[in-house]
């Protein structure tokens, strides 16, 4: 299964390129379903993999001046610390075995699971809906809402540290409309923010003994091969039309988590 598991890492990279978002929410179930790994340690690989790409997605807006550090400091903060806290205090809490309904059992790994899947359909539902981008003038009419904006960065950090997904699809609109960011620095902005927030929730908490490195650097390189091929498609297919045809591919792998794990 491994070969078909290198070839979606290419998969998640193009789809990074090409839409600028969502694709690494797929990281997780490739790694659980394709490599074999537990759901807790497929978090842990997944920020890694999650921050070296979006690393990689960044350089490009922070070559066009796309990328407001203070907006990233504001929104970035709050989220940093309750990744660390999630990862080191709040998941080492959660029990091997955490409920037992009937003769079913939701293990540790269960549960993680089926938070992602809640995530992914979540995450489906706003790739699919029509898109509802703020122009700046409109917001400049509203309030500069900080303190919301760093409450809901503090809610990405505990998502991104329990389930190793960047949130991209909370960070932007949390951008636009609460801290008036036009939607190509947002997007460029977003990018900081997940890499840092990734990168420092799998630095702060890493596993190492548990941790294949090599596997780790080729699944991370090949991501960002094919984040390189979708950019260059990125040029000639225009990613918005893509988006809602890939959301309804997220929600059909949420659901199917949810049958797979719940039901099989």
């Amino acid at each position: 299964m491994e070969i078909f598991g290198y070839i979606a890492s290419v998969l998640i990279g193009i789809s990074l390129g090409l839409i600028g978002g969502g694709g690494s929410i797929l990281t997780v179930p490739v790694l659980v379903y394709l490599f074999g790994l537990d759901a807790f340690l497929a978090t842990e690989y997944s920020l890694f993999i999650v921050g070296i790409s979006s690393v990689v997605g960044s350089v490009s807006y922070f070559k066009k001046g796309l990328v407001h550090l203070r907006t990233a400091l504001i929104f970035g903060i709050p989220s940093i610390i309750s990744i660390f806290l999630t990862r080191n205090y709040i998941l080492p809490l959660i029990p091997d075995e955490v409920a037992t309904i009937s003769s079913f059992v939701v293990t540790k790994d269960i549960f993680l699971l089926l938070i992602f899947a809640g995530l992914m359909i979540l995450a489906s539902y706003k790739m699919i809906q029509k898109n509802t981008e703020c122009s700046v003038e409109s917001l400049s009419l509203q309030k500069n809402n900080m303190l919301l904006a760093a409450g809901e960065g503090s809610v990405v950090g505990i998502l991104t540290g329990l389930v190793g997904a960047g949130g991209g699809f909370m960070i932007i609109p949390a951008l636009v409309n609460l801290l008036k960011t036009p939607m190509k620095a947002a997007i460029g902005t977003s990018l900081v923010i997940i890499s840092l927030n990734s990168l420092i929730g799998f630095f702060s908490s890493m596993h190492s003994a548990a941790i294949d490195w090599r596997l780790l650097a080729t699944i991370s390189a090949i991501a960002v091969v094919g984040i390189i091929i979708g950019s260059q498609l990125s040029k000639k297919i225009d990613g918005k039309k893509l988006k809602p045809a890939f959301g309804w591919f997220i929600l059909v792998m949420g659901i199917y988590i949810i049958v797979k794990e719940v039901f099989i």
